[in-house]
Parts: C-alpha cells; structure tokens; sequence
C-alpha cells in the first residue's frame, strides 16, 4: 500500500468519506473476522455504504474475505478482517527511564522490539538516539521494507507545530532547554518514511485508549509519571491552542529552587518520580534505615527511581512511607482535575505505576478526600495496560489512525 501523505489528524478536521473509513476500519481491527451487517450495527452506517467502502478496501489489499459466518437462515454472510500484513508501523517513545522502538503491522502486533536505557540528560543527542534505534529496528526486521507507512515519535516537552521542535520544560526551577533540531526532518532524512511526532503523554492517552480500553470511553486522562497529562476529550485528544495543554504545575525562572521546591506539590512543577528520589536521600542522610542502603552499597547518589521500586516490593518501611507520600501529593492533583474535566478514567502511567498498590491505593484515597463525590466517585483509576512501551504504541496508534482515514 502507497505510504501516507504527510498530515495528521490533528492537523485538519476529517471529511466525511475519512470519518467512516476511520470508523470502519476501527470496527474491523477490533472485531475482525466480523460480517458486513455488525459492521453496519456497530458504526450505525448503513448496509449499502459498509459494504461499498469494505469492497473498496478489499481492492486495495487492506481488508481481506475470509470464512462464511453462521446463519440463521438464507444466505450465509461473509466475514472480512484487516489485512495485517497490507503495511507496517515504526513507534519509538522516550521514557522516563528508556526508549522503546517497536515495529507493528496494522493490528499492531509486535513484530520486532527494541529498548535501551535512556541517556541521562534531554538534548539533541537522545534524538540522534531515537532515530538509531528506528533504523536499526526496521533493519532487523524481517518484512517488507517498502511497505512502512510511517513512523510515530513520542517525545516529552512543548511540540512546535511547524518544525517539529521541542522544548523540554525542566523541573524545580531550573531554566527550560529547547531543542531546535527538527525531530521530524531529522527521522525522515535519515529513513526517507513520513514521520508524526506526539507529546509523549498525548500519545499515551490515545494508545491507551485506541489499542486498550472499550472504543465507548469519551473522557479519560494519562498521568504521565508527575510532570504530564494527556487528555482525551469527547474521544480527542486535546492539545489546547498551540500544543502546550496537559503541562502539570507551573514555574516562574524568576522563582528560586526552593520555592519551586516549597510549591511542587502544590501547583508547581516537580521531578517525574514526585520528589521519591530525593526524599529518600534526606531521610538516609538523617539516619534512617532502609534497604535502600545496601541497594547502593551505602552511596546515596545511587538512589534512583529504580531503586526505590525494587524496596517497595521488598516491602521497605522507608520506601512504602515515601511513595504513599508520593501517591496522595499526585492524587491531589489529580483531584483537581477531576473535578476540573470529570473523566471516566485516570490512566497512572510513564513509569510511576511500577510502584504498584502503594502509590495507586494513596492516589485514589486522596481523589477521594479531595475531590467533589459527584466526579470522585465515578472515575476509575487505574496502571497503564502498556507500561513503558504506552508511548510507543501511542504514536503508533496515531499513525494507524491517519492509514485507516486516509483509505
């Protein structure tokens, strides 16, 4: 299948030949083999139009016939499902910890996975990394070069819509870095295949949501570790005028450190393990005993996000204490705005869900205490389906959907 033209769905509002291709296809990724009558049931299209866009479809080789339904009675009807193998996918999302790539077909199974720890600090360099790891992805692979479509680019930060730029706000009062190395030319020189970059948490809350949850969910959030939200509003993604929405906590460069430390758990912004890491070094060097110590052989300059988990599971006093501080700070937050948008459900994600029932059980005590009963007590909170391939298999779902409309 040709490559797809270089716009994206955020870019435009969709026509309405798009909108049912999208909402066709949609039913037959999920539902597949699925007859042409329940694809009429489910997208309340038409029998005559379903079957004309499906016809249309199986020329193209994106959508193939298979075995004959069940009757019960007359003709037996014949079930189509998706093509997987018509076109293939590269996702790469930058972590808290990592970079995953993986490579999908268009059912988005795995074909080919790729992670590596991520360098410790945001610049030009982990970019240059992430498109790397593409290439060495789609080297690997044992497919079709030719029938890449595309390639989606989770990044955390403020996205330029023009030139695909990125400014990474930074924590604690420390001054923001922009990254003025377009992330799209750079991807799409080096492997000649139309490339979408995505703010990490928005296209975790579209992953979620696209390739996880049931297709009725309208209004959700993604809490990308304690720095992002992803917000998805009346089944979209909502980015805000000019791409900044969903930034948690605010910071003045004229406020020093400490009042950026002072506020972060208020309206300020903090480190993306909510302030564990550091913490658990203040606690240690008062004297506090703790796992953690022999975790790094007594240097508390090795504490870091991962250390903290492996004590929560090996049941620290210490650790729990600190990330069911950590849990009720975030569910503050989250309290806030929940009663600020009334989601259905709060996805905790990026990373911090690897503290497991500690941190969710704070988090959802503290939306409870906080928030008004009339949202609290609807929304559901809970870890991310994908864990740190969210991001990932975000974008991939983003570049799917653009395939899908474009059919």
């Amino acid at each position: 299948m040709p490559m797809i033209k270089q716009i994206l769905l955020k870019d435009r509002i969709l026509t309405d030949k798009e909108r049912k291709n999208l909402a066709i296809l949609e039913v037959i990724r999920k539902n597949g083999p699925i007859s042409r009558t329940d694809i009429s049931k489910i997208t309340e299209l038409n029998i005559v139009t379903v079957s004309n866009y499906v016809n249309h479809y199986i020329k193209k080789g994106l959508v193939i016939e298979g075995e004959l339904d069940e009757s019960t009675g007359g003709r037996k009807p014949v079930l189509v499902e998706l093509n997987a193998k018509a076109g293939y996918i590269v996702g790469v999302g930058l972590n808290m910890l990592s970079i995953v790539g993986v490579l999908v077909d268009l059912e988005i199974n795995v074909i080919a996975e790729l992670k590596i720890e991520r360098p410790p600090e945001n610049s030009e360099a982990v970019i240059e990394r992430m498109v790397e790891m593409a290439a060495e992805i789609i080297e690997k692979a044992e497919i079709d070069k030719e029938k890449i479509v595309g390639v989606g680019v989770g990044v955390p930060g403020i996205i330029d819509e023009r030139g695909r730029t990125i400014r990474w706000p930074q924590t604690l009062g420390e001054k923001d870095l922009s990254v003025c190395l377009s992330i799209k030319d750079t991807f799409e020189k080096r492997l000649n295949i139309p490339t979408f970059v995505e703010n990490d948490a928005n296209a975790a809350v579209l992953g979620e949501k696209w390739l996880g949850l049931d297709r009725d969910v309208r209004h959700m959030l993604y809490m990308f570790s304690g720095v992002g939200c992803g917000v998805l509003i009346n089944g979209e993604i909502y980015r805000g005028a000019t791409g900044a929405a969903g930034e948690l906590g605010i910071n003045s460069p004229k406020s020093s450190r400490e009042y950026a430390q002072d506020i972060a758990t208020q309206l300020g912004r903090w480190e993306m393990d909510i302030g564990m890491v550091q913490r658990a070094r203040e606690a240690l060097e008062k004297g506090e005993k703790s796992v953690l110590r022999d975790l790094t052989e007594g240097n508390l300059n090795r504490i870091g996000f991962k250390e903290i988990v492996k004590a929560i599971k090996e049941r620290d006093p210490l650790a729990l204490r600190i990330v069911e501080q950590a849990g009720t700070d975030l569910g503050k937050k989250i309290a806030f705005l929940v009663n600020l948008l009334n989601p259905e459900i709060v996805v905790i994600g990026g990373g911090i869900e690897d503290c497991g029932a500690p941190l969710l059980d704070a988090v959802k005590l503290a939306i409870k205490d906080w928030a008004v009963e009339e949202a609290s007590a609807q929304v559901k909170i809970i870890p991310s389906a994908f864990g740190e391939n969210a991001v990932a298999l975000g974008v991939v779902g983003i570049v799917a959907r653009e395939v899908f409309a474009q059919a």
